[in-house]
């Protein structure tokens, strides 16, 4: 089993890219993208992307020789792919089982339409156990300000997400729920400390607005 959160360092991306970008839909020149993601199966071997689009939709990996999919988790019980998840302020999350492991993009829209438990229950259903995850570096609570609107959507379902900037307003904390709702079904969960809006080494789509993405990277 092998997992990776990347930083922003190491790529041949130009500002505001720099450097290490793997988003081919954030308007950084595409053969700087391709050559990063290149320098990624370099140091990893086979690596499949999604499209993400913050839906509730995943893909059951069988070669790495597919076209990219639409959806927001892969899924394989294939040794030797990796799977890859771009985020710039979401939450990605890997999950690993004795014998099938996930990539999942886990945003706002993300958990509230509970894409995690219905990737950890497909990945029962493929006959894994004893399953861990890491959630890697996000957005935190304390950053993640969002309108009443938006706040009275998630917390209704989630109320554990409920938080608040340090000015006072309103704010989500969408680690918290994603984390107890993963324990709850019998899985070790590591979190990552790192809020991405706070640290200079990643991407953070809601501190720049033009900027790269990072992966999480999962495999057998």
């Amino acid at each position: 089993m092998f997992t990776l959160f990347t930083d922003r360092f190491g790529g041949v991306s130009a500002p505001p890219y720099d450097y290490l970008n793997f988003g081919d839909h954030v308007g950084d020149i595409p053969g700087n993208v391709s050559a990063n993601r290149a320098s990624l199966v370099a140091r990893v071997g086979a690596t499949i992307f999604m499209n993400q689009v913050h839906s509730d939709t995943f893909h059951f990996v069988q070669s790495a020789d597919e076209s990219i999919p639409t959806c927001d988790a892969l899924i394989t019980t294939t040794p030797a792919i990796n799977l890859a998840v771009q985020v710039a302020d979401c939450i990605p999350l890997l999950i690993h089982g004795d014998s099938v492991v996930a990539a999942v993009h886990v945003g706002r829209k993300g958990l509230v339409n509970d894409i995690a438990l219905k990737v950890l229950d497909e990945m029962k259903r493929l006959g894994g156990k004893n399953f861990s995850a890491w959630i890697g570096p996000h957005i935190c609570g304390t950053c993640y300000e969002v309108s009443q609107d938006v706040f009275e959507e998630v917390i209704s379902k989630y109320p554990e997400s409920r938080s608040q900037t340090c000015d006072g307003t309103h704010a989500l904390d969408i680690a918290r729920p994603l984390q107890e709702i993963l324990v709850q079904r019998g899985v070790i969960v590591n979190v990552s400390e790192i809020c991405t809006v706070e640290s200079l080494d990643h991407f953070s789509y809601r501190r720049d607005g033009v900027t790269g993405r990072t992966v999480g990277v999962i495999s057998l």
